[in-house]
C-alpha cells in the first residue's frame, strides 16, 4: 500500500475533487493528511459519507482514531513525499506556481478495483472535497493533531 503509484494516485484524487468542489488547487501540505486518513482501514471506514460533517465534529466523534493519527501520518511523510514526486514526474500531479497541486489522473493511470484499492482512491477524492470546508490548512492539522 505504500508504493509510489498508489500514494500519487491518492493525492491526484485528493486534488483533484478539492479543485472541483474550491475551484482552487489543494495546498501540497494537505497530501500529508489525505494518506493517513484513508490508507489506514478503520480510519477510511469511520470516515463521514458526505462532506456535509465538519472535520471537527469528526474528530469529536472518532478520538481513538484521532489519537493514533499523528504517528500514522508522521511514518507516511517518507512515502507521501515519494508519492508526490513520482506523481508530478508522471504528470499525474501539477504543481502551480503558488506551489499548490492539481490532479490529472488519466483514465488509464486509475488503478483497477483490486481489494481495497477502489475505496482508498473514493475515500482520497472524499477527503479532497471535506478539506475545502476548512478555511485554512493549518486547522485540519490542528484538529488532527500533527504539524505541517
Amino acid at each position: 500500500m505504500l508504493n509510489p503509484a498508489l500514494l500519487a494516485v491518492v493525492a491526484a484524487a485528493a486534488a483533484e475533487e478539492y479543485e472541483r468542489a474550491s475551484r482552487e488547487p489543494m495546498p501540497w501540505p494537505l497530501t500529508f493528511l489525505v494518506a493517513p486518513l484513508v490508507l489506514h482501514r478503520n480510519t477510511r471506514e469511520a470516515l463521514p459519507r458526505t462532506t456535509r460533517s465538519h472535520l471537527s465534529t469528526w474528530v469529536t466523534k472518532n478520538p481513538l482514531l484521532r489519537a493514533g493519527f499523528p504517528q500514522r501520518a508522521k511514518s507516511l511523510a517518507g512515502p507521501v513525499r515519494q508519492g508526490v514526486r513520482f506523481g508530478l514526474a508522471n504528470g499525474w500531479l501539477i504543481l502551480t506556481e503558488d506551489g499548490d497541486l492539481r490532479g490529472a489522473l488519466v483514465q488509464s493511470a486509475r488503478p483497477s478495483s483490486v481489494g481495497d484499492i477502489t475505496a482508498i482512491v473514493r475515500s482520497a477524492g472524499l477527503v479532497g472535497k471535506w478539506l475545502t470546508k476548512l478555511e485554512r490548512p493549518a486547522t485540519a492539522f490542528a484538529l488532527l493533531g500533527v504539524a505541517p
